[in-house]
């Protein structure tokens, strides 16, 4: 028999393959993958770097769909609002798979270059450096964190006896099926406010 035109196997659908068990089950095993790839497991190893390695390509494939050109955006506030709404909009679409990443350091080079603009961005703007990362981290609590609550139950809080409780249905009722939006738009105003107070305080500028 003669070579099959197309491999059958690649680091393209080895990272497929694990993003569809991690959407399915939250975790993933190279022997699940290789079972679903009708392979050995000893194959899938000798395309990428171990379990690790998988991980490393599960982030750079969901941040692949992160808008990089929003950091280019100026002024710095407005850049990061963007970048944050398309940071939030890639997680969402593999809620499952944030518990995995943000447990492993990030080491795939087209995600840290992805930091390192951001970075660029709030050294420019002003931000001291020892300042640069926890404001980095801290949005993406606000985005990660919101991208869960998207995969989240519509009726969150499931509620038996309205009597016990009057004023949560209350409050239930009148938020509405945009909940998780309007929670995460005020949650980012609150952190762009508390950042723009931040930098005003190292450069003396004035706050809008």
């Amino acid at each position: 028999m003669g070579r099959p035109r197309t491999p059958l196997l690649d680091r393209r659908r080895i990272t497929a393959t694990a993003l569809e068990l991690v959407d399915e089950q939250g975790e993933f095993s190279v022997p699940q993958i290789a079972r679903r790839l009708g392979v050995q497991t000893g194959s899938v190893y000798h395309h990428v770097d171990g379990r690790d390695g998988i991980v490393e390509l599960l982030r750079e494939r969901i941040a692949e769909a992160i808008d990089v050109t929003t950091l280019d955006l100026r002024p710095w506030d407005t850049a990061l609002e963007s970048w944050a709404r398309s940071y939030r909009a890639a997680f969402a679409a593999h809620p499952r798979a944030i518990p995995l990443l943000m447990i492993n350091p990030v080491r795939a080079p087209r995600v840290l270059q992805q930091y390192e603009r951001a970075v660029v961005l709030l050294r420019d703007a002003g931000f001291p450096v020892a300042e640069v990362m926890p404001v980095i981290g801290a949005l993406e609590n606000v985005v990660l964190g919101s991208a869960l609550d998207l995969a989240a139950p519509a009726a969150m809080w499931e509620i038996g006896d309205a009597a016990a409780t009057p004023h949560l249905a209350e409050a239930l009722d009148a938020a509405g099926g945009d909940r998780a939006d309007r929670a995460f738009d005020l949650a980012l105003h609150g952190f762009l406010t508390h950042a723009r107070a931040r930098l005003a305080r190292h450069t003396g500028s004035r706050t809008e």
